[in-house]
């Protein structure tokens, strides 16, 4: 399963790599843009959704319908199912992009890592689904995978691409996301704004320099592609505030729950 995937996408690296004279930090910036403009037609519907999503519940309508079945949950879910339906949003359209992507992301990661083939055996696999068409493997390997004081096949010695892809990341989560009607979505929101870039900062100690200026690329893109967007806007003040997206007022009944509490 996972070869259908990464097959082309290692054999995409290669041909990129010669095509671009064997540098591969400039094959992982072009590559990461290549598959970027892959997924923009889905990426573009995820973020239409969570935009079309969040002004809906900001309206008027949403805020009377949270006062009047403030106490009956049950009801309160009917009847925003009921609103999303006559507005046409779907408050979960803008997750099956995202799960598509998931496998795409998935497999150029591993396609990345093995194409740095810094084990024998990896050199082996690639050998195995090297497409014959190709220019020969032996006139590619091995890959010219320095760059600065980088070995792009190891870990950066100096944490200084962990860091990039942190504050990248971060970047990209507190302009992207919508303001939300609901403190309970918003109060995610603000966590998520603070334990992914963290979780991915992390996870980028301990894997190759390579996927560091990938994720560095890919988060400058995202960024790049939203702020293109027609209707999207970037908010650059939300990047220096370790809170979550600007909410509305709150309802009189969550003033009333909010006194009494």
């Amino acid at each position: 399963m996972w070869d259908i995937i990464i097959q082309p996408m290692v054999n995409g690296l290669l041909l990129v790599y010669w095509l671009l004279f064997s540098n591969f930090t400039l094959t992982i910036v072009v590559f990461t843009i290549l598959s970027r403009l892959v997924v923009w037609p889905l990426t573009q519907q995820q973020q239409k959704s969570s935009k079309k999503l969040a002004e809906l519940q900001q309206s008027e309508a949403f805020k009377k319908m949270q006062e009047k079945y403030a106490k009956d949950k049950e009801k309160l879910a009917q009847e925003q199912m009921k609103l999303y339906k006559e507005a046409g949003v779907n408050p979960l359209g803008g997750c099956l992009p995202l799960f598509v992507q998931i496998p795409i992301m998935g497999g150029l990661y591993a396609a990345l890592t093995l194409t740095m083939a810094a084990s024998p055996m990896q050199l082996f696999y690639l050998s195995q689904i090297h497409y014959s068409f190709l220019p020969s493997l032996a006139s590619l390997i091995p890959i010219d995978n320095r760059f600065l004081w980088l070995n792009l096949g190891l870990r950066d010695p100096y944490y200084i691409l962990p860091i990039l892809v942190v504050a990248t990341t971060w970047i990209q989560s507190k302009v992207m996301t919508p303001p939300s009607a609901d403190p309970q979505a918003a109060q995610m929101s603000q966590s998520m704004a603070v334990t992914m870039p963290l979780m991915i900062g992390w996870f980028s100690l301990q894997v190759a320099s390579g996927l560091s200026i990938y994720w560095i690329v890919g988060n400058i893109l995202s960024v790049v592609q939203y702020a293109l967007m027609p209707g999207m806007k970037i908010n650059w003040k939300n990047v220096l505030s370790f809170r979550g997206p600007a909410t509305p007022a709150p309802t009189r009944a969550q003033k009333k729950k909010s006194t009494r509490a």
